[in-house]
């Protein structure tokens, strides 16, 4: 199991990481440019800021870190 862990002190909103998502992908939105609209994606930027919405359906590729330019999302693999 892997868990997103966001720090919204660093986040500026620039949604890169919502796009790089594949679990984000499967919305033909987010791509559009209008952003996903639909709940079953894994990340999405609320307010100006990184918000998880559905942990779960992280399958831990990493995308979204690699892509964020000031390091306010990281991967963690979680123990059971």
């Amino acid at each position: 199991m892997y868990k997103l862990v966001v720090f919204p002190e660093k986040c500026h909103g620039c949604g890169n990481c919502v796009v790089s998502c594949p679990v984000n992908a499967k919305d033909p939105n987010t791509w559009g440019g209008k952003g996903p609209e639909t709940d079953e994606l894994v990340i999405r930027v609320v307010d100006g800021l990184i918000t998880i919405v559905n942990g779960d359906l992280c399958g831990g590729c990493g995308a979204c870190v690699e892509v964020c330019p000031v390091d306010a999302i990281k991967l963690v693999v979680e123990k059971q």
